[in-house]
């Protein structure tokens, strides 16, 4: 679908066009250190997708990311990572922030915007196995940040 973001992974690749410069690649969640605090354990990249979402032809990556657990399900971060002309990808800001206690599922980028499905809690006696609400998010570069657009508001599962 050409709609959808690169989703990197192995067999993927691209050619320039004879005489065209190479495309420029995605950041590498590798290659960053992200603003989760996790302890004496690795933040580990639970998904991620690329694109260009700022409309400058180069892509970013958003990476969803939560702490290693052995058990449990540990909340996840959504951070928008880029590649400047010089220099190392770094993150460049937090959709989700893992202390809003919620999980993503079903990342894509399409069209300039990044989606996800949030899934929360209600209240903390809501076990932490058993999400009980539900919100589909999408952010879009706006005026030099990225805002969510679509209305926040959980709803039950």
């Amino acid at each position: 679908d050409p709609a959808t973001a690169a989703q990197t992974g192995p067999g993927t690749h691209s050619r320039a066009a004879a005489g065209a410069a190479a495309p420029v690649p995605a950041p590498d969640p590798a290659a960053v250190t992200f603003p989760i605090a996790c302890g004496p354990v690795e933040p580990v990249v639970k998904n991620k997708a690329s694109g260009d979402l700022d409309g400058d032809g180069r892509p970013e990556t958003v990476a969803v990311v939560h702490c290693e657990a052995g058990s449990g399900t540990p909340p996840d971060g959504i951070y928008v990572i880029t590649r400047p002309k010089t220099g190392k990808p770094r993150v460049v800001a937090t959709l989700v922030d893992p202390k809003d206690r919620q999980n993503a599922t079903g990342l894509t980028l399409r069209d300039g915007a990044v989606t996800a499905t949030l899934l929360g809690y209600s209240t903390p006696d809501v076990p932490r196995c058993c999400p009980d609400q539900k919100d589909r998010a999408k952010w879009q570069w706006k005026d030099g940040t990225f805002k969510r657009t679509a209305p926040a508001g959980a709803r039950s599962v």
